[in-house]
């Protein structure tokens, strides 16, 4: 299981990014992304501290551990520069807060994470189909997830997706110990979003090739 969207207490999780991480460890995850939420008030704070846990854990444990960010509800015009600032902190995965349904997320923040080439735009709501096609366009991958709420939206991107030949992830939004699933939860996420076989072993690839892009 690969999981790149996770939360610590160092946003609104509620686990130590160490237990998460042992907790993702012991239900056989390989690599764990994770992925706090920022925006300029706290960026330097959080980079720097789960990628200093990172270096140390990945001697330490089994599961890889991905040092990330999650940029959340800033003005979409910000988001290139946000994520230039974290990357230059020792982010390796970037991930935008995507405009979710069930949260009052500025609208053109989708648009915006695509164009800055963020590595996964997280639960993108009612995306638009063009900005579908420019995800394809410039390589950011579109997320299904297992998260309440964020997941309504997941069968409309699913199906968007395919029709453009954008990439898909599956992941977890992870914010206490029950949020963390095992594969054949993830394989019920996906099939509930309307994909056949095929596309789900395509799903679970591409977070593959994500990892070995950033790890």
């Amino acid at each position: 299981m690969i999981d790149l969207h996770t939360h610590s207490f160092l946003s609104d999780g509620v686990l130590l990014p160490a237990e998460l991480v042992r907790r993702a460890e012991h239900i056989g995850y390989n690599f764990i992304g994770i992925t706090d939420h920022v925006d300029q008030s706290n960026v330097d704070f959080v980079v720097q501290r789960i990628a200093e846990l990172a270096e140390t854990l990945n001697r330490f444990v089994k599961v890889g551990v991905i040092p990330g960010v999650e940029i959340t509800h800033v003005p979409p015009e910000t988001i290139k520069g946000l994520a230039d600032r974290a990357r230059s902190l020792g982010a390796k995965l970037i991930v935008v807060h995507g405009e979710t349904i069930v949260e009052p997320v500025p609208p053109g923040t989708d648009h915006h994470a695509i164009e800055a080439g963020v590595d996964i735009l997280a639960h993108p709501g009612l995306i638009a189909p063009e900005d579908v096609e420019l995800a394809a366009h410039r390589g950011v991958f579109l997320e299904i997830t297992a998260r309440k709420g964020h997941s309504l939206t997941n069968g409309h991107v699913a199906k968007l997706a395919v029709e453009f030949g954008a990439n898909l992830v599956l992941d977890t939004d992870t914010h206490e110990p029950s949020d963390l699933i095992t594969k054949e939860h993830a394989l019920a996420v996906a099939r509930g979003a309307g994909l056949n076989e095929d596309q789900i072993r395509a799903i679970f690839m591409n977070s593959e090739k994500l990892v070995e892009r950033i790890f």
